[in-house]
């Protein structure tokens, strides 16, 4: 009846407005290093990422290992606060086989092909330095975390309103939004290796990129970015 359909309407704006609030306050909260919940989710992420590394210290260069800048993860969440570990975690614990997988990708040194006139330059030991560039690396959690921004930015913007009533036709929650991080983290992978970036240098233009090929896929008013 048009009574219902008017009901899920309204259930759908009221979520939706309820979503940003919920993802806002996470997004100010900053990560905070005497919360025991919060060490406790970033541990987690550890755990989930590297199941069979132990993590030798809290404050570790190991952490560079999934992906983040330096010694203590803390600093890396400043821009999205609490939202980026939230994200990232949900991704490792729900998605974890791929998020490994991709993790392991985004690791990866870029074979080159060498060209002829390339070789004739330089000596055999230095190709072989040469030869794995280190290109398609990028640094996952960062990586996240700047998904993270973007799906925010989709989200605050409105442009996934349609996304989020052809999946959530109840009312978004915000594992609604994590769902779609997931779905952005596959195809910005994908978009990665599809672009052939010379070097990470590249990553903001590849970024602009990606975000304009999603508002355009989020425009067809059947679209769900992931079911």
């Amino acid at each position: 009846t048009v009574g219902n359909i008017f009901q899920a309407c309204l259930l759908q704006i009221v979520g939706y407005r309820n979503l940003i609030a919920q993802v806002e306050k996470l997004r100010r909260e900053p990560y905070d290093s005497e919360d025991p919940q919060h060490e406790e989710m970033l541990l987690k992420l550890w755990k989930c990422l590297k199941p069979n590394t132990p993590l030798e210290a809290r404050i570790s260069k190991q952490w560079c290992e999934i992906g983040f800048q330096g010694d203590d993860p803390k600093t890396d969440f400043r821009g999205m606060g609490l939202l980026g570990l939230y994200n990232l975690l949900y991704f490792a614990e729900c998605d974890g086989a791929a998020a490994q997988q991709i993790l392991s990708d985004s690791l990866q040194p870029k074979y080159r092909e060498v060209t002829k006139e390339e070789l004739s330059k330089i000596s055999k030991a230095e190709w072989e330095k040469k030869k794995f560039d280190k290109a398609i690396g990028y640094s996952f959690a960062i990586v996240g975390i700047d998904i993270t921004d973007l799906a925010y930015n989709l989200l605050v913007s409105g442009a996934l309103k349609t996304h989020f009533y052809n999946v959530a036709p109840e009312a978004p929650t915000l594992s609604h939004f994590q769902q779609t991080f997931c779905y952005l983290m596959h195809e910005f992978h994908k978009f990665w290796i599809e672009e052939d970036p010379l070097d990470i240098m590249e990553f903001n233009r590849v970024r602009e990129k990606f975000h304009k090929r999603i508002i355009k896929q989020l425009q067809n008013p059947d679209m769900a970015l992931c079911p």
